[in-house]
């Protein structure tokens, strides 16, 4: 795992002097529980999580995740994975559609038809649609990529239902708050808005999240 980023207090600085409500936040929630973008920089096993955790509460994910990770011996890489058969993956408590992702993102791993190197090149948006393009993988699980893998500094999950909940609570807002103002928020956070969606989380959420 790798500690805070870099731009972490740069942000917290700017975002404090942006908004009031979000500097009450990053007041109250400080070291050493800012943990947001730690990472294992291991891509093939963030995406066999997300794909593992989708639809399904936290602790559900969680049980089957430790189910496919002894499964493949504690060693989730795609040499491994490739190696487990349908059954021995369905096994685990994972759907047929579910087992269907990991397949079809190991073979694109092995025959490097997906590349995760790319994405370092990549715009934000650019490497959404990239991620997009792989099964099981959506938008929203693009962009949790982004933030929790590469740490990228300005991503805004407006399809989160924490962050939208958040927002709601935070600015006295009616559940779903209005696009317009989820939208003015972006830019008003801009470009420091996973830090933003960080504190949000976490007045809704007591425990850091990581993935």
């Amino acid at each position: 795992m790798t500690k805070t980023p870099l731009y972490w207090r740069r942000a917290k600085k700017f975002l404090s002097s942006k908004d009031k409500i979000m500097s009450k936040l990053i007041k109250n929630y400080k070291s050493p529980s800012e943990t947001i973008l730690t990472t294992r920089k291991d891509i093939f096993f963030s995406l066999c999580k997300s794909i593992i955790g989708q639809q399904i509460s936290v602790a559900a994910a969680n049980s089957v995740f430790l189910k496919f990770k002894k499964k493949c011996k504690n060693k989730i890489n795609p040499k491994i994975v490739a190696k487990l058969t349908f059954y021995e993956l369905k096994s685990c408590g994972l759907s047929r559609q579910k087992v269907i992702g990991i397949k079809s993102l190991t073979k694109q791993m092995i025959n490097k038809s997906f590349n995760p190197r790319l994405i370092s090149k990549m715009s934000d948006e650019e490497a959404i649609l990239y991620l997009s393009q792989l099964k099981q993988i959506g938008r929203w699980s693009a962009e949790m990529i982004l933030l929790f893998t590469y740490n990228r500094s300005d991503i805004w999950p407006v399809q989160d239902i924490g962050l939208l909940r958040a927002i709601s609570k935070n600015y006295k807002k009616k559940y779903l708050p209005p696009e317009k103002f989820v939208s003015i928020l972006k830019k008003r956070f801009s470009p420091y808005c996973s830090v933003a969606t960080w504190y949000l989380w976490r007045s809704i959420d007591p425990e850091p999240i990581q993935y």
